[in-house]
This record gives structure tokens, sequence and C-alpha cells, in this order.
């Protein structure tokens, strides 16, 4: 389905995954919507912004519809301000994942700041949701699904 995302997400043990990281940067998010089933966030990465949509699909599973567009860096700052209150700081680090199958794969470690200092959370997006994959030690608890570890709801 085009415009999905199928994720799953990890407590984090260690931060032995720094010295695997290959890319790292900062973000600031917010949100215009945090309905339920759908939310609308404005990200700026570093120096670049995004408008994303994601809802919740008609099927079962871990699947969810993403919409994603690449903004004007002043537009998101504006649309900050407009944000709900709770706006969240983090820094995300890219680590690549051994590959299955011939797919790249990658994990991606926040590392918040601010009001959720400590929290630490990773996610891979899979092409699949029964996609096999290999978990690094520093993974921990498995929290897919759980919505207290939806960056919305934080």
């Amino acid at each position: 389905m085009h415009n999905t995302e199928i994720e799953r997400k990890f407590l984090v043990r260690s931060d032995a995954f720094i010295k695997e990281a290959t890319e790292q940067f900062s973000i600031l998010q917010g949100y215009l919507c945090k309905d339920p089933n759908k939310t609308i966030r404005v990200r700026v990465r570093d120096t670049r912004a995004f408008l994303t949509i994601k809802s919740s699909t008609l099927r079962e599973g871990l699947a969810k519809f993403e919409w994603e567009r690449e903004i004007g860096l002043q537009d998101a700052q504006e649309l900050m301000k407009l944000c709900l209150p709770g706006a969240i700081s983090k820094t995300r680090y890219i680590i690549p994942a051994p590959s299955y199958q011939g797919a790249k794969r990658c994990w991606e470690v926040d590392v918040f700041h601010g009001r959720l200092e400590g929290r630490v959370l990773a996610e891979i997006e899979l092409g699949d949701e029964h996609e096999p994959f290999l978990h690094p030690d520093w993974i921990g608890e498995e929290v897919t699904g759980l919505p207290q570890y939806y960056n919305a709801n934080m």
C-alpha cells in the first residue's frame, strides 16, 4: 500500500548503539492534531522541515498510513507556533541493521531531552509485518502499539 509505514518500537537498555551510529541529528517536533486515530506533525530536523500526517489504516496490524512532505524551514517555524503544548526535543541516531534478503534497514534511536530526559526508544521500519530482523544487544522490551510510547502522547 502506498504511503504505508510498518514499524516496531523498543525500549533501549544501554547506550552501546552510539558507537554503531552512522548519523545523528537534532529534532524538534510539535503536533497540530493529536486525535487517537490521526496526527498532524511539524518536524524540524537540523535545517530541514517536514509536515507529516499519520493515521491508522482500515486493516488490522502494524501498518499505518503516513504522508510526509518537506516544507520550508520558515513555514515550519511559523507552524510550530500553532502546535499544541508539549513540543518534543530529541537527538536521533541512525544505526544500520543487518540486511534481510537484500532489504536495507536501519534502527532509529531517539534520545529525548527536556521534560522527557532519560527516555530512549528505538524503532525499525519494515517492509512487511512479519519480516524477521535481528535484535542488537542494546534493544530491550518491545513497546510497539503501546500508546504511552507514541511521540504524540508524550
